[in-house]
C-alpha cells in the first residue's frame, strides 16, 4: 500500500476536519458569514481523498462489505460535497425568494436523493470500520453518527446544535486521519 497516498489522505482528512470544525465553532457566536460559508463549501473537496485513505487502511480486513460500503460512501460523499459547495458558495449569496424558487422541483429531489445516498454510505462505511476493527471504536462509530446527523441537519437553520455537530464531525475526521497516519508512518 503506497504510504504517500495514505499520507495525502491523512492531510486531506485533517484539512477537511478543520474546514468543517473551525467555521462551525465560529458560527456558534457569529452565525453564518461569507468567510465561514466559503471555508465549509470549499473544504468538502478534501473528503474523497480522506475517505480513500480510511478505506485503504482497512481494505485488507474489511472484505467485500468494506469495498461496497466504500463505494456507496464515495458516491454519497461526492454528491454531498457538491451539495455543500452549491449551498455554501452559491445559494448562500442568493436572495431568499430566489433560493426558495431554486430549491423546488427537480433540484429538491436531487438534494434529497444525494443526501439519502450520503447517509446510507456513511452508515455502511461506519459499520465496515467497526466490523474491521482497525480504527478506534469511538471515531469509527462517530463517523456514522456525526456525519449522518450533520447531513440531516443541513437544511435546518444554523444553531448552537449545528455548530456542535460541525465540531464533532471535525474531531471524528481528525481522529480517524491521525489513526491512518500512525499506520502510514510504520516501517
Amino acid at each position: 500500500m503506497p504510504s504517500s497516498l495514505l499520507r495525502f489522505g491523512v492531510v486531506c482528512g485533517v484539512v477537511m476536519g478543520l474546514s468543517v470544525g473551525v467555521p462551525g465553532a465560529v458560527e456558534a457566536f457569529t452565525g453564518e458569514t461569507t468567510a465561514t460559508s466559503l471555508v465549509i463549501g470549499l473544504g468538502v473537496a478534501f473528503g474523497p481523498p480522506a475517505l480513500t485513505a480510511f478505506h485503504l487502511r482497512q481494505s485488507e480486513v474489511s472484505g467485500r462489505f468494506g469495498a461496497v460500503a466504500y463505494a456507496v460512501n464515495m458516491i454519497g460523499l461526492t454528491l454531498f460535497a457538491g451539495l455543500a459547495l452549491a449551498l455554501n458558495v452559491v445559494v448562500f449569496f442568493l436572495d431568499d425568494a430566489v433560493t426558495r424558487e431554486l430549491l423546488r422541483g427537480p433540484t429538491k429531489i436531487v438534494l434529497l436523493g444525494g443526501t439519502a445516498v450520503f447517509v446510507a454510505g456513511t452508515i455502511l462505511f461506519s459499520a465496515a470500520m467497526l466490523r474491521a476493527g482497525v480504527f478506534p471504536k469511538v471515531p469509527a462509530a462517530g463517523y456514522g453518527v456525526t456525519l449522518t446527523a450533520l447531513a440531516l441537519a443541513a437544511s435546518s437553520p444554523d444553531s448552537v446544535l449545528t455548530s456542535l455537530l460541525h465540531v464533532l464531525v471535525a474531531a471524528t475526521l481528525i481522529w480517524l486521519s491521525l489513526s491512518v497516519r500512525r499506520y502510514a508512518d510504520r516501517p
